[in-house]
């Protein structure tokens, strides 16, 4: 998918040559060292910024529409089409980060300008934006002209809403990447979007951290002698803690406007020579040393599908050196089935190889695979040391080999046998798998039955998926049980990134057994996750809830140490207004009840997803996400990403178009037992052969354009007589030989005549 889109933008690049913009500026060119017949850099042609991109399949219509300029007509049409990217005019960049939920909401308005296209012509323009950290789409409005674009969430059993139409509009290019493609755009149209995600706030060390992609590449500038291009980037913090905030950093010239206790603001607003070629990036620690938290609450609104107020409980590590690790005792589970082979199963042993030398002494291990057949290193935990580690990564290079089937609940059995006796420490089980099985949810009951009896020291579970055919919801759940740690990668060149990131969190716990003391003020006090997980000392912890009644001033969050010493942690309670914490919150809480919902196949929890999907306007997976047009009778050009058209459901207007991709399904259990390997957004089954052509840059920009029809004709119409003889000469000999290999064929049954 990567390797098509590249070559769709090289090739609309190569396009962007026709084009003569007003003032006699010089056509982008492709990044350098691009060859026609060289695979292009996949990296360097996918967007790390919000782009647009007008899609044409005829190279004709391809000029500047307020200077025409004489082009060589250009037979043909591009199959697949070409993107050339669209230039830029504005851009807005509003990031809303709260601390206290990890959680970043991004508001991004911009307007681009259809110029390359003629005035009268008209294509597809298709909207991509790369959304960072567990990016989620929140909604997207475009207008162009008179018509107005806009995502809506309806519920799936609602037929009468709106009328599907069968074409699709867009959904996810990749995991991060929300595409979104508005129909017949006419040359020198501007576009105005507003586009809003979420994103996650990265931490390391103590320090927060916001990374929106906003890496503009150079062709998208317009001429500066015509417009002048308006940056604009608002930041908005809200701590969430009282404590001393240090800035640690920003990417751009950011200037604080205010600072009101936990809330601060930041404006970097100018008239700039080129869009941004970096990152917006900013960092900030909250002083701590040892662990410390608080509650955020919110009471419920009068649209909230529950009627219980919501609070966030959010638990720090701080930046206390000494703070002694748990002992642990791990069992890595891997599958290795015949879907793995490839990258798949070499970054998963890269990335435990390093999990591996991350052990320290005293700690146990042993490692299990799974297909049809389990392979285990040792028959018993292993104590880590130089040896056993080497001898564990050589059996790793001979063992992991991907081959047969998908079994899971026969390796957790294994572990769990393993960890029996786990020597005194935090016994723990790091599963990793790419595919989906039939008996899911008989392992979810399986195993909560089995750590409830085992009592507060059981075996932590923590579940990596890989690829879009495992069911992450049953991972999800299958960690919440587990009081373990859930992550995902949905391309290869991510796997051993987050693979470390994940192991990291789970092992290095300081505390575990985490209960919080509500008072008997507040009535059903419960929080969203099957059962709170331990704590790491390098990621915070966040948990979030319900409540009826009134909280206290003060909370109190109780574990235990590693040497099992009871830990009291103060946690001041603040009634918040600045953060919308229904929307902040939604799509986290969206997650665990959907993977409740399937676990317990519950009705209710189905229609509670659903309507939190459909007000706040996230995708799930009891909804689904449309794009509706309407027709604005007035416009006013400052108002344009403001105003909000009522819905057209007359059978004149277009029907609405669906956005897929948005979400994740429970699971692909055929694909799982077929052992396919196209889970990854990045991989794919081979090609057939396809024959087309594509008229870039003229039709005899490649050898084999020079056999389309036309420049077939256009070629004889100049030929002598003589040629022309020849030419037919050589196509009837050419043809009797066709016509005697296939006579030889019928007549001798293509092998050794007879006698």
């Amino acid at each position: 998918m990567e390797d098509d889109f590249s070559r769709a933008v090289e090739d609309g690049l190569k396009l962007s040559k026709r084009l003569v913009l007003p003032g006699g500026a010089a056509p982008p060119r492709p990044p350098a060292g691009m060859d026609r017949y060289a695979a292009p850099d996949v990296a360097s042609l996918l967007p790390v910024a919000p782009m647009a991109y007008a899609v044409v399949t005829d190279p004709a219509a391809v000029d500047s529409p307020d200077v025409p300029s004489y082009q060589p007509h250009v037979y043909g049409r591009l199959n697949p089409p070409a993107l050339i990217p669209l230039q830029m005019r504005e851009v807005d960049l509003r990031v809303d980060c709260a601390a206290g939920c990890a959680t970043a909401e991004v508001t991004l308005r911009a307007r681009w300008w259809v110029h390359c296209l003629t005035r009268s012509r008209d294509c597809d323009c298709r909207l991509v934006v790369p959304m960072g950290e567990e990016g989620s789409i929140l909604g997207a409005e475009v207008t162009v002209g008179k018509i107005s674009y806009n995502t809506h969430v309806i519920d799936v059993d609602d037929n009468s809403a709106v009328r599907i139409a069968k074409t699709e509009s867009g959904g996810l290019l990749k995991r991060q990447f929300f595409s979104l493609t508005i129909p017949k755009v006419v040359g020198g149209e501007d576009i105005f979007a507003t586009i809003r995600w979420s994103q996650k706030l990265l931490y390391d060390n103590g320090q927060f951290s916001v990374d929106i992609p906003f890496r503009f590449p150079q062709y998208v500038n317009p001429l500066p002698k015509l417009f002048k291009k308006k940056e604009k980037i608002q930041l908005i913090v809200n701590s969430g803690v009282s404590k001393e905030v240090l800035l640690q950093g920003t990417s751009h010239p950011l200037k604080e406007r205010s600072r009101q206790g936990e809330k601060m603001c930041f404006l970097h607003e100018a008239v700039v020579e080129n869009w941004s070629i970096k990152d917006f990036t900013f960092a900030y620690s909250v002083y701590s040393g040892d662990v410390s938290g608080g509650v955020l609450m919110q009471r419920s609104t009068l649209r909230d599908y529950d009627d219980r107020d919501m609070f966030c409980i959010f638990l720090l590590p701080g930046n206390k050196q000494n703070r002694k690790v748990f002992r642990k005792a791990v069992v890595f589970i891997v599958d290795t089935s015949a879907s793995m082979q490839g990258k798949p199963i070499e970054n998963v042993k890269n990335a435990i190889s390093t999990a591996l030398s991350e052990l320290a002494e005293g700690d146990y291990f042993n490692i299990v695979t799974f297909n049809d057949e389990l392979h285990s290193f040792s028959s018993c935990l292993e104590k880590v040391n130089e040896k056993t580690i080497e001898n564990a990564i050589n059996w790793m290079n001979l063992n992991f080999v991907a081959q047969g089937g998908t079994d899971i609940m026969h390796p957790l059995s294994e572990a769990l046998a393993l960890l029996s006796n786990s020597h005194e420490t935090l016994p723990q089980i790091f599963l990793v798998t790419d595919g989906s099985v039939e008996d899911e949810r008989n392992i979810c009951h399986t195993l909560k039955t089995e750590l409830t009896n085992r009592g507060s020291m059981s075996p932590r579970i923590s579940t990596f998926g890989l690829g879009s055919y495992c069911n992450h919801y049953f991972l999800r759940m299958l960690a919440s049980i587990g009081k373990g740690h859930y992550d995902a990668a949905f391309d290869t060149g991510s796997i051993e990134g987050r693979m470390l990131q994940w192991f990291q969190k789970a092992s290095t716990t300081i505390v575990t057994n985490i209960s919080i003391d509500a008072t008997q003020d507040s009535r059903e006090f419960e929080v969203d996750c099957e059962y709170i997980p331990d704590m790491s000392a390098k990621y915070p912890l966040f948990v979030s809830g319900r409540f009826q009644g009134e909280l206290p001033e003060t909370l109190y969050a109780k574990g235990y140490l590693s040497n099992m010493s009871e830990i009291l942690i103060e946690l001041k309670v603040q009634h918040i207004k600045d953060i919308p914490l229904d929307k902040v919150l939604a799509k986290q809480q969206m997650d665990l009840l959907t993977a409740k919902a399937w676990l317990s196949e519950n009705k209710q929890l189905e229609q509670k997803v659903a309507k939190l999907s459909t007000q706040n306007g996230i995708p799930s997976e009891y909804t689904r996400t449309v794009l509706l047009q309407t027709v604005m009778e007035k416009i006013d050009p400052a108002q344009q990403g403001k105003q909000k058209p009522k819905k057209q459901s007359s059978p004149d207007q277009p029907s609405a178009t669906p956005l897929h991709g948005l979400t994740l399904g429970f699971g692909n259990v055929a694909a799982t037992m077929e052992n396919l390997t196209s889970g990854f957004g990045d991989t794919k089954a081979p090609e057939k052969f396809e024959m087309f052509g594509k008229a870039v840059g003229g039709c005899c920009s490649r050898a084999a354009d020079c056999c389309c029809c036309m420049c077939f004709i256009n070629t004889c119409s100049k030929m002598n007589d003589q040629c022309a003889i020849v030419l037919v000469q050589v196509c009837a000999a050419l043809s009797f030989l066709g016509c005697f290999e296939c006579c030889s064929q019928l007549c001798c049954g293509g092998g050794g005549g007879s006698d």
